[in-house]
């Protein structure tokens, strides 16, 4: 007992005289924590190198792989990059208090757009750019909403006429005359969504996600994106948030006319799947379908309703950071992201469009004035209630299909 008793006593004392070294080392300014390291980065060799490689009059790599790592041509990245670094001062290279030259425009506009390109963390572009982990992620944040605060009224609007004339005028000789294209939904999945909002997030693939609707044509442009939803959500719920109709039925948008089989009819339409409502504005495919007839017709509608299933595809190619799980934790940044991703999808088909495919269609059944407009509030309401069960009309949906139908079968007999 005696020798037990001495033994923690001993160790009680020790204890003690380790808490006081530990109290005068503090009382001396010597913590145990070692400081951050500073990491001198060659912010202008950085700029040098990405320059020669480039961008210099005569670069180290060609054009076709500016092309595949940058996912656009040249011209275009720098259209983009004098805007941005006109409209956003982050990316104006500054002086920091020692008089030393920040980032450049050029390598933080790169870093994000090969962030979002590659999908892969801001770590991965200290090494060639010489950027930090944490100003890679807020390069990316900040080009993303400035991409959308710029180009959103240019690359994210409804089709004008002269777009509509197009659209209608392909559409008619696919077989489907009226059509504006085809819409569907897409999950993106969200690995860091909060503990507390993953039940709401999870749908049938139980991991969070969050909901695109969008609204592609035959040459692959997203006309239409709503982004936000819950993953919980299926493509209608999604559909009665969204606001692909809100112009429609406030009889802003411009009118569509068109002839098939004998009947005329004023709006256009989009080709869905099965699990949209039966709409005027939707032309869905044949579940069963018996007879040659209706064959044929759900084989042509379900291949023309794949250019949205490729908009999807190629916006995934081109963009991975929206393949993959989203690292980010707001669904502000998420939305910025989505959208910054979609504004130049449709940029790159812009400057890659074929210009012999912008045929002068002539098709005359659009009209560029749009309605005038009441003054009496309550005609208007009630205008806006009879275009808004217009839209949701279901029996012109059954005589749009009996029509497209024939129509189809009557071009297939021509053949």
């Amino acid at each position: 007992m005696a020798r037990t008793f001495f033994r923690k006593l001993l160790m009680y004392m020790s204890s003690e005289d380790d808490s006081d070294d530990a109290l005068n080392e503090r009382a001396d300014g010597q913590s145990s924590r070692q400081p951050r390291k500073f990491i001198k980065r060659d912010r202008i060799k950085g700029h040098k190198s990405l320059f020669d490689d480039y961008f210099s009059e005569e670069p180290i790599y060609t054009s076709k792989q500016f092309r595949r790592r940058f996912r656009m041509r040249r011209p275009l990245f720098l259209r983009i990059l004098n805007e941005v670094e006109a409209n956003e001062p982050y990316f104006v290279q500054r002086r920091n208090n020692a008089g030393a030259l920040g980032l450049s425009s050029l390598q933080k506009i790169t870093a994000a757009l090969r962030m979002m390109a590659y999908g892969v963390t801001g770590d991965f572009m200290d090494e060639y750019i010489r950027i930090g982990e944490s100003t890679a992620m807020e390069s990316v944040k900040k080009f993303s909403e400035t991409l959308v605060r710029i180009f959103s009224d240019e690359y994210l609007r409804s089709p004008n006429a002269n777009d509509i004339t197009r659209l209608l005028g392909v559409a008619e000789e696919r077989g489907f005359p009226g059509m504006l294209g085809s819409i569907d939904c897409m999950h993106w999945k969200w690995k860091n969504c909060p503990t507390a909002w993953k039940g709401m997030y999870s749908g049938h693939i139980r991991e969070p996600t969050i909901i695109l609707e969008a609204v592609a044509s035959y040459d692959l442009w997203i006309w239409h994106a709503f982004f936000g939803m819950p993953g919980s959500h299926n493509d209608i719920n999604v559909l009665e948030r969204s606001s692909i109709f809100n112009e429609l039925a406030q009889g802003h948008a411009l009118p569509v006319n068109y002839t098939i089989n004998g009947h005329n009819y004023s709006m256009g339409y989009y080709l869905a799947d099965g699990i949209y409502p039966k709409w005027r504005t939707f032309v869905k495919t044949i579940p069963s379908p018996r007879g040659n007839k209706n064959k044929h017709f759900a084989k042509a509608q379900e291949a023309a309703r794949k250019d949205v299933e490729r908009a999807f595809g190629v916006l995934q190619q081109r963009f991975a950071i929206i393949r993959g799980p989203s690292r980010m934790f707001k669904v502000k940044v998420l939305t910025n992201i989505m959208k910054a991703c979609i504004i130049l999808h449709n940029m790159i088909i812009e400057d890659e469009r074929d210009n012999s495919d912008d045929d002068d269609f002539e098709y005359d059944q659009v009209d560029d004035v749009l309605p005038e407009l009441s003054r009496d509030h309550t005609t208007e309401f009630m205008e806006f209630i009879e275009r808004h069960h217009q839209i949701r009309d279901s029996s012109t949906h059954h005589q749009l299909q009996e029509d497209l139908i024939e129509h189809q079968w009557l071009l297939y007999s021509q053949q």
